[in-house]
């Protein structure tokens, strides 16, 4: 029996594009994942989860294992909430997700209808974009330089489209610290301009935090600590800087939009894995944990940097990231999904740029290494390989 006559128009019109992941063939257990944005392996506390696990049944026995049965469960919203205080996010309410992505998917749906324009960086999280385009096809995006979102570029368009009587955007989707895929920050400038725009042209602000936390230097000032007037949606996750597995993500907001978005999340909130969380939190020092993440994915950015200053071509360039997983390299003149395949016949994978576009065209020269996952040794080895992969197939 065929179920594709059983479908919605939405998923009849996804299908047309290829399935998510696609495009990336299964790698080799020898291949050097550069393409992998995933914490190290050795920085995920598996024996502090299990000592958690074991902890909360001893105490709990069966209660953990029932909806809502834990009294630990509550305690992981307040420990998100005190966290973002720390942070200045003093305002707002916080609903528990799974992961950041169901954050952002609960978002559209309370949000979004099919004429909806959507305003997007350029590029952005593929994940994201996959999401909105389940809800939407009006979209504009707005280049990403080396300090960010460009606001300028920003309010020329929506003061354009004012003048001109077009739609306005009801939600703008930002990445503003360690953005994914740049690895840039938008400055503390640009970030105020984001939120007068959002005041003045009368639009929402979705805020993807996911990398906050994991700044080498300076830690920026989110979104939502400038904003005065519940116009930015801010979601976080703990997946960067605990385990993503454990799926613990939040969107902080009003009020009104955490009663809609509880509305739709039907998932009935994991009461085991968020009880297991909260006693994971209750037994570790962050502080110190954070501390020793920024220091070794600080380390693991410096030896990809170095390494790129000897490898690539000149054509190749990169902007410096000041936290987060990513590296963001423009190769003029290359197309980088025919330099994927190259790079896996070399051991190493990446992502090609144009995955991170609506556009796909716009992405060609483009690619994503991270730093985040692979050893420093398969860092040095990885980027090595790519540019024998660049020489082989550009010279």
């Amino acid at each position: 029996m065929k179920m594709e006559g059983y479908f919605s128009r939405n998923i009849k019109d996804a299908l047309k594009n290829d399935p998510p992941g696609e495009w990336m063939p299964v790698l080799p257990d020898d291949c050097i994942r550069l393409s992998s944005g995933f914490p190290a392996p050795e920085l995920v506390p598996a024996d502090g989860l299990k000592n958690a696990v074991n902890r909360l049944l001893e105490e709990e026995e069966d209660l953990p294992l029932h909806y809502l049965g834990s009294p630990r469960f509550a305690r992981l919203k307040d420990y998100i909430q005190q966290r973002l205080q720390e942070r200045g996010l003093k305002d707002g309410e916080v609903l528990v997700t799974a992961g950041a992505c169901q954050g952002i998917d609960l978002l559209a749906r309370i949000l979004i209808d099919d004429q909806t324009l959507v305003a997007v960086e350029s590029p952005t999280y593929m994940e994201a974009l996959e999401v909105f385009q389940n809800y939407t096809e009006h979209f504009m995006s707005i280049p990403v330089d080396e300090y960010g979102l460009q606001t300028d570029r920003l309010e020329e368009v929506l003061a354009d489209r004012k003048e001109k009587g077009l739609p306005l955007p009801k939600l703008l989707y930002t990445i503003p610290t360690f953005q994914n895929p740049t690895g840039t920050t938008m400055s503390t400038e640009r970030r105020k301009h984001v939120v007068e725009l959002a005041e003045k042209f009368d639009f929402l602000v979705v805020e993807d935090d996911a990398y906050g936390e994991l700044f080498f230097e300076e830690q920026a000032v989110p979104l939502k600590a400038m904003d005065h007037h519940d116009r930015v949606l801010h979601v976080g996750s703990l997946s960067k800087v605990v385990a993503p597995g454990m799926r613990i993500g939040w969107v902080n907001a009003g009020p009104e939009v955490i009663t809609a978005l509880a509305w739709f999340k039907k998932d009935l909130d994991h009461p085991f894995i968020q009880a297991t969380m909260a006693a994971f939190l209750e037994n570790t020092d962050m502080v110190q944990r954070l501390s020793l993440l920024r220091e070794t994915y600080r380390e693991k950015r410096d030896v990809m940097i170095s390494e790129l200053e000897k490898s690539m071509p000149e054509r190749a360039s990169w902007y410096i990231p000041e936290g987060g997983y990513f590296v963001w390299i423009k190769v003029s003149g290359a197309d980088t999904s025919e330099l994927l395949q190259a790079a896996l016949d070399e051991g190493v994978s990446f992502i090609p740029g144009q995955y991170f576009f609506l556009n796909h065209e716009d992405g060609k020269e483009f690619l994503r290494l991270s730093f985040s996952y692979a050893s420093r040794d398969e860092i040095v080895d990885g980027v090595q390989k790519l540019g024998n992969a660049l020489a082989k197939l550009h010279g």
